[in-house]
């Protein structure tokens, strides 16, 4: 089948031109082979001979006609993988025109960002606290996670000299794009405990590294132990629901709006580079504020 050469050339040209990672590659190459076999089934023999109708039936076969149907997400993502080797196939002139140019996927219903109340973080953060040197590490962690509304990845990215004055922190993002943000008091407490009592002492565990937060071994946490050590701590915290890092993240912004800041500034202290990325955290806060209201006001319902 000649498309299962086009796929072939598509994926080559991603994994060595475009540098893609190897996972990334594997699942464009998963994505491809549902459409080559959804191709040979209806007697394609490659996607040159596939018309913008049939793209469109190609979109319901995957929605609602295989068993099982896939996800409106999962959906998108491989009519996105379908659309990039139909662009790839024109560009190299094995087609004459690009029939998915037009191709819509389905529209992903909005999901709003889930955060925890501020009751609920300081709980997980008492739950952290302790004397040892992994206690005082989890406790400065969880408290800039919170402080900065970092990604998990940026913050044990961090080095030491990241720490600007004592009271800043510089966070590198999507991109490498850099930002800097402040530390409130709590933050800043618990990252002087945890750099005088309990960083030298792992840090002599490994070889030596800037890393600003430490695994046992003495090298830099991973994203692992950072997802292990906000699970530990919620459940102990007796908190219900799944709290991850990204939990933090989202109440960081979420609590900031709340009490009154501008949505430009948060856009700028989560690192987003569009304001309307930032915006939907205001619509969490207005839920919050009608169902106050609902609640409250003698005449709401």
């Amino acid at each position: 089948m000649q498309g299962a050469n086009d796929v072939e050339t598509y994926l080559r040209h991603l994994a060595v031109e475009r540098g893609l990672a190897r996972n990334t590659v594997a699942s464009y190459r998963r994505d491809l082979a549902i459409y080559a076999a959804w191709l040979e089934a209806e007697g394609f023999v490659g996607p040159a001979a596939v018309g913008e109708q049939d793209l469109s039936r190609f979109i319901r076969f995957l929605g609602g006609e295989r068993v099982p149907p896939l996800a409106s997400s999962s959906v998108a993502r491989i009519i996105s993988t379908v659309r990039g080797l139909h662009r790839f196939l024109a560009d190299e002139g094995v087609i004459e025109t690009d029939v998915s140019r037009e191709l819509r996927p389905p529209k992903l219903p909005m999901r709003l960002p889930k955060a925890i109340s501020v009751e609920d973080v300081e709980a997980l953060l008492v739950a952290a606290r302790g004397e040892d040197v992994v206690d005082l590490r989890d406790t400065a962690l969880l408290e800039v996670l919170y402080a900065t509304g970092a990604r998990v990845s940026e913050a044990i990215g961090l080095n030491v000299d990241d720490l600007v004055d004592g009271d800043v922190v510089r966070l590198f993002g999507k991109g490498g794009k850099q930002r800097i943000v402040p530390l409130g008091s709590y933050a800043r407490a618990a990252l002087e405990a945890y750099l005088v009592r309990a960083r030298p002492m792992l840090s002599v565990r490994g070889s030596a590294t800037p890393a600003l937060f430490l695994g046992v071994r003495g090298r830099r946490m991973s994203r692992q132990t950072a997802w292990e050590v906000i699970r530990d701590a919620a459940d102990r915290a007796g908190l219900t629901g799944p709290v991850s890092p990204h939990t933090l993240r989202h109440s960081f912004a979420t609590h900031l709006l709340e009490g009154g800041a501008d949505v430009r500034v948060v856009q700028e202290l989560l690192g987003h580079s569009s304001v309307a990325t930032t915006q939907i955290y205001t619509l969490v806060t207005a839920d919050t504020l009608r169902e106050m209201y609902t609640s409250a006001h003698p005449r709401a319902r």
